[in-house]
C-alpha cells in the first residue's frame, strides 16, 4: 500500500486509532513546549531591545546594533507562526482520531452532523429507518469536509444505485479503506463543514451570465481609473488642479452609474464563494493521490481538463474573492470610488467565470462523490466485521446470515438469519413487547439501504436483488394538520402501492400495521394489503401483537410464514434473547409488565 495506508496490519481499528493518538499527543507535547519557549524568547528579546533602545537613545551609533535583535525577532516571529500552524493542524488530526475512536467505541451519537436539512417527511423510509437526525445512519457515516460531500452522501442514502454503480463504489471503497493517512489529511483541511462552500450557489454563479458583459464598460472603467491617477500627477507636477477636480467629478459620476451592477456582481460572488480555501485543499489532495480503482481514476480525470487543474483554478478564484472582500474596509472603499480597483477584480472574476465557471458543477460533483466514498471507506475500516453484499438479478430477494442493526453497539447486538424470496414473500413477526420485532425489521431495511448505496452491511453475509425499500414504522399523527395516525398510515400504504408500479421490486416493512382501527377492520385490511403487495411481486415483513394477523399465512400457502421473538421471566424479571424463531409466538408479557411496575392487574381491586 502507498504512503496513505495505515501501516498497522493485524491491529484492530481501536488499536490503530489509539496508537496514532499516542504518537500525535507525544509530538504535540514536544512541539507545544518549543512553541511556548519561542514565545517567551520573543517577549524577552522585544523587551531587551526596547530597554537597550531607551538607554542608548541619544547615541545613534549604538542604535545601529538594534538591527540585529530586530532581525532575530522577525525571524523568530516567522518560525513561531509556523509552529502555531503546525500545532493547529496536529490538533485537528487529534480530533480526527478521537472522533474515529468514539465511533469504534460507540460513543459517537450526538457528536456529528445529523443531516436534518435533508429530511423529507414524505420519503418512503428516511424517518422510519433513522437515516437522519441524532444517532442516525447519516451521523455515523458522515466524515466529509464539504457540503458537496454531505449532499452526495445523503442522496446515496435516499435512493438506491444501479448494481453496476454499486459494484464500482465497492471497488473504490476497498481502494480507500486502508488509506488512513490520506483521510487524516482530508480531515485537517478545514475547521467545520458548516462554513464550507454551498455547492448550488457556487455552481449557479459559475453558470450565470456576466453582469459586466459589455466590453465597452470594462474599457471605460479602466481608462477612467488611469486618467484619474494621471490627473493627480498633473496636479502634483504642473499644479493643474482643475484637471484633477474634473477627473474626480467624472469618476464619481461613473462610480454612481455602475454602483448597482457592481454591488450585485460582487455580492453574488461573495455569497457563493465561502471557504474556497477548503475546497482548494480537498481538490489538490484528490489530484495528487494515486488510485487503482477505476471509479476514483475517473473522478481524478474529471478534475483536470485541457491542462487546467481544478485546484489551481479554484485557488485563483479564491484570491479574487479575498481581494474583493477587502473592499469593505472604509479606506479602501473611499479610494475605490476613484480608482475602480474592485470593478477590476469583478472583471477578472467574470473572465474566470466565462472560461471556467461551467466546470464548477462538475468539479463539485466529483468532490462530493469522492468524499462520500471516503466516508464509506472510513466506516468499512472501522467495522472490519461488516461485509460487502452480493447482488442477484433474479426476482425480489433478501437473504441474510448474521444480520443485525448497524446503529446498535456490536457487543450488544444479536445476529439473526432471514430470507425473503425464492417463493417466500411475506414474514409476519409476532412476539411480546420489547422482544426485538421493530429493531429486526429496521435492521433489514437499514442494511438494504446501505447495500444499495455501496457500503458494507452489518451481517456475516447478505445476498439481495435490487429493491425499493418502503417502511411504515413510526407514522405520527398531526394535531395541527388534523391528520390521525390511521389516516397518515393509509397514505403511507398508498405510497408503497404506488412504488410497486415501478420496475424494481419493493421491500416493505410494516410495524403494527393498521393498529389505529378495530380488530376486524385491521385483520381484513392487513390481509388485503399483504396479498395485494405480494401479488405485485413485493417482499416484506409485518410485526404485530395481534395474533389474529398471524393466521394470515394459513391462507397464502408457501408465500408467507410466521416467525416470532420470545421473552422469559427470570427471578421475577423479564429477559429477552432477541433470537428469531419459526412459528407463531405462544406467550405474552403485557400483564406481567403491568404488574412489574405496581399495577395490580388481575387482583380484582381496580387501581391497586
Amino acid at each position: 500500500m502507498d504512503s496513505g495506508s495505515a501501516g498497522r496490519s493485524g491491529e484492530s481499528p481501536a488499536q490503530v486509532y489509539s496508537g496514532e493518538l499516542k504518537e500525535l499527543h507525544r509530538a504535540q507535547g514536544e512541539e507545544g513546549k518549543r512553541e511556548r519557549l519561542l514565545g517567551y524568547f520573543k517577549v524577552a528579546l522585544l523587551l531587551a531591545t526596547i530597554l537597550f533602545g531607551a538607554l542608548f537613545l541619544r547615541s545613534p551609533a549604538a542604535l545601529e546594533f538594534l538591527l540585529a535583535p530586530l532581525t532575530i525577532f522577525i525571524l523568530a516571529g516567522v518560525l513561531h507562526d509556523k509552529l502555531l500552524r503546525s500545532v493547529g493542524l496536529r490538533a485537528r488530526a487529534i480530533g480526527f482520531y478521537e472522533r474515529g475512536l468514539a465511533r469504534v467505541e460507540d460513543r459517537w451519537a450526538g457528536t456529528g452532523e445529523t443531516g436534518d436539512r435533508f429530511f423529507d417527511p414524505l420519503h418512503p423510509y428516511a424517518r422510519d429507518l433513522d437515516i437522519f437526525g441524532k444517532a442516525s445512519v447519516f451521523e455515523l457515516l458522515c466524515t466529509v469536509r464539504t457540503r458537496a460531500g454531505e449532499e452526495t452522501l445523503a442522496a446515496w442514502l435516499l435512493a438506491p444505485a444501479p448494481v453496476e454503480k454499486i459494484l464500482a463504489r465497492q471497488d473504490a471503497i476497498r481502494d480507500l479503506k486502508e488509506r488512513l493517512k490520506f483521510r487524516e489529511k482530508l480531515s485537517v483541511l478545514g475547521e467545520t463543514v458548516r462554513l464550507g462552500v454551498h455547492p448550488e450557489a457556487l455552481s449557479a454563479w459559475g453558470e450565470r451570465k456576466p453582469t459586466f458583459g459589455a466590453r465597452s464598460t470594462r474599457i471605460v472603467t479602466t481608462m477612467l481609473s488611469l486618467l484619474w491617477i494621471l490627473s493627480l500627477v498633473c496636479w502634483g507636477v504642473w499644479h493643474l488642479s482643475a484637471v484633477a477636480i474634473a477627473m474626480t467629478v467624472v469618476n464619481l459620476a461613473w462610480a454612481h452609474h455602475i454602483h448597482a451592477r457592481l454591488e450585485e456582481a460582487a455580492g453574488s460572488l461573495e455569497s457563493a464563494a465561502d471557504d474556497l480555501e477548503l475546497l482548494t485543499g480537498v481538490l489538490a489532495l484528490i489530484e495528487r493521490e494515486r488510485f487503482s480503482a477505476p471509479m476514483l481514476a475517473r473522478i481524478q480525470a474529471a478534475l483536470e481538463r485541457e491542462g487546467v487543474l481544478a485546484s489551481e483554478a479554484i485557488h485563483r478564484l479564491n484570491h479574487l474573492v479575498e481581494y474583493l472582500r477587502s473592499r469593505h474596509n472604509q479606506i479602501a472603499r473611499f479610494l475605490d470610488i476613484f480608482t475602480f480597483w474592485s470593478p477590476q477584480v469583478v472583471f477578472a472574476a467574470e473572465r474566470w467565470q466565462q472560461q471556467l465557471g461551467p466546470r464548477i458543477r462538475g468539479w463539485l460533483a466529483a468532490v462530493g462523490e469522492f468524499e462520500a466514498l471516503s466516508a464509506l471507506s472510513s466506516y468499512a475500516f472501522e467495522h472490519p466485521g461488516d461485509v460487502f453484499p452480493e447482488f442477484s438479478l433474479q426476482a425480489a430477494l433478501f437473504d441474510a446470515e448474521g444480520l443485525t442493526h448497524p446503529l446498535l453497539p456490536a457487543s450488544k447486538a444479536v445476529r439473526n438469519d432471514v430470507k425473503l424470496g425464492d417463493g417466500l414473500q411475506l414474514m409476519i413477526l409476532s412476539g411480546p413487547n420489547m422482544a426485538g420485532k421493530s429493531t429486526f425489521i429496521r435492521s433489514a431495511g437499514v442494511n438494504a439501504v446501505l447495500a444499495q448505496c455501496g457500503a458494507p452491511v452489518r451481517a456475516a453475509r447478505l445476498r439481495l436483488s435490487p429493491l425499493t425499500v418502503a417502511a411504515s414504522i413510526c407514522i405520527l399523527d398531526s394535531l395541527s394538520g388534523g391528520v390521525s395516525r390511521f389516516y397518515a398510515e393509509i397514505h403511507r400504504i398508498k405510497l408503497v402501492f404506488d412504488l410497486t408500479e415501478q420496475p424494481v421490486p419493493v421491500l416493505f416493512l410494516f410495524d403494527e400495521l393498521l393498529s389505529g382501527t378495530n380488530s376486524h377492520d385491521r385483520l381484513e385490511g392487513t390481509r388485503f394489503v399483504v396479498q395485494s403487495l405480494t401479488c405485485r411481486g413485493a417482499i416484506g415483513m409485518i410485526s404485530t401483537h395481534d395474533l389474529a394477523l398471524a393466521r394470515i399465512p394459513e391462507t397464502m400457502g408457501e408465500r408467507a410464514a410466521n416467525c416470532h421473538f420470545e421473552d422469559l421471566f427470570v427471578d421475577g424479571k423479564l429477559a429477552f434473547d432477541y433470537k428469531l424463531k419459526p412459528g407463531m409466538v405462544k406467550t405474552s408479557n403485557a400483564l406481567e409488565l403491568m404488574r412489574s411496575i405496581g399495577l395490580g392487574v388481575g387482583s380484582g381491586r381496580p387501581g391497586v
